[in-house]
């Protein structure tokens, strides 16, 4: 059904003449007729009866009205939804208890007339699609991994270093230290069940790894972060890496200890990407806020890896 017709029935049904409805929508009362005659056709009944005082609805025309008025309703509707700045901005991060969802938070409590949609997508390859076909707008992401540098319609800027914290339960050897160095973990099992192979945070263990010599063991389901937590509870030979920011609760009875890692400390790049012909104007609203809250890159006396290059 052609919606300019239907806006013509409403309109002439609103004004009562073809003349005036033609002089309201900017058109020819050729073009008017014109389309009533060919809505008629598709919906096989006569709208409008022609008197001396101008155009009165027939029945099936009284009929059709508030059907009509509605189809423009949502019609309106749906154009509003995608409209720039009309919108939610749609932005994507790792996990909802990370740093990069509590940039989120913050960018909400700075801007709360800002209509936001935050979603968790995979990795970033996944999130690069996202972003190029439209689907978000933005995603907080380690960037440029081995043998995977970003296409070039995608932007990066890096906006925050995460610094990792050693987890452990209460009978771990490492549990009374107030802080430990990289080189204090080297032989100690540091289990990750997270990481998955291919992804950019495996990409980042990695290269942790590789630089320090630790051991890092992704073995068995990920049952979550509570199972996780209730393991590192109860095993004494197992810690984790836990960012800084992380948000987590556990029973008291755990006695879990989050424990700084220094010299170097590391650190997980957070970087946040978007097309650059991406017009929403909330998209520079975000960036501008990440720029003065969360300044990144290279602090002296932390590591990252070696590939994520800051722009």
């Amino acid at each position: 059904m052609d919606l300019e017709a239907v806006r013509t029935f409403a309109a002439i049904a609103e004004a009562g003449q073809f003349q005036k409805a033609a002089v309201d929508l900017s058109v020819t009362q050729q073009a008017v007729s014109k389309r009533i005659a060919a809505l008629e056709r598709d919906l096989g009944v006569r709208l409008f009866t022609r008197t001396p005082r101008g155009a009165e609805l027939t029945i099936d025309g009284q009929a059709f009205l508030p059907h009509a008025r509605e189809l423009l309703r949502v019609a309106e509707r749906a154009v509003a939804s995608v409209r720039m700045g009309h919108r939610p901005l749609r932005v994507d991060v790792i996990n909802s208890r990370g740093a990069a969802s509590g940039l989120m938070r913050g960018f909400h409590r700075a801007h709360p007339e800002i209509d936001l949609d935050v979603v968790m997508l995979f990795d970033v390859e996944t999130a690069v699609t996202a972003i190029r076909s439209g689907a978000i707008d933005a995603s907080f992401r380690a960037v440029a991994a081995p043998g995977r540098p970003l296409p070039e319609d995608i932007e990066s800027v890096r906006v925050l270093d995460e610094p990792l914290q050693l987890l452990t339960g209460p009978a771990h050897a490492l549990a009374g230290a107030k802080s430990v160095t990289v080189a204090q973990l080297v032989g100690h099992r540091i289990w990750m069940p997270g990481i998955v192979p291919g992804t950019e945070w495996a990409a980042y263990y990695d290269d942790l790894v590789a630089e320090f010599g630790l051991t890092i063991e992704a073995t068995g389901p990920n049952f979550g972060s509570d199972a996780l937590l209730d393991t590192i509870a109860d095993t004494p030979a197992l810690a984790t890496f836990m960012s800084e920011q992380m948000r987590l609760v556990w029973p008291v009875g755990h006695d879990l200890r989050r424990i700084p890692v220094t010299d170097p400390t590391p650190v997980y790049p957070h970087s946040l990407l978007w097309h650059r012909d991406n017009p929403h104007p909330a998209l520079a609203t975000l960036r501008t806020h990440l720029a003065a809250a969360s300044p990144g890159g290279d602090t002296a006396g932390t590591w990252a890896p070696g590939w994520v290059i800051p722009r």
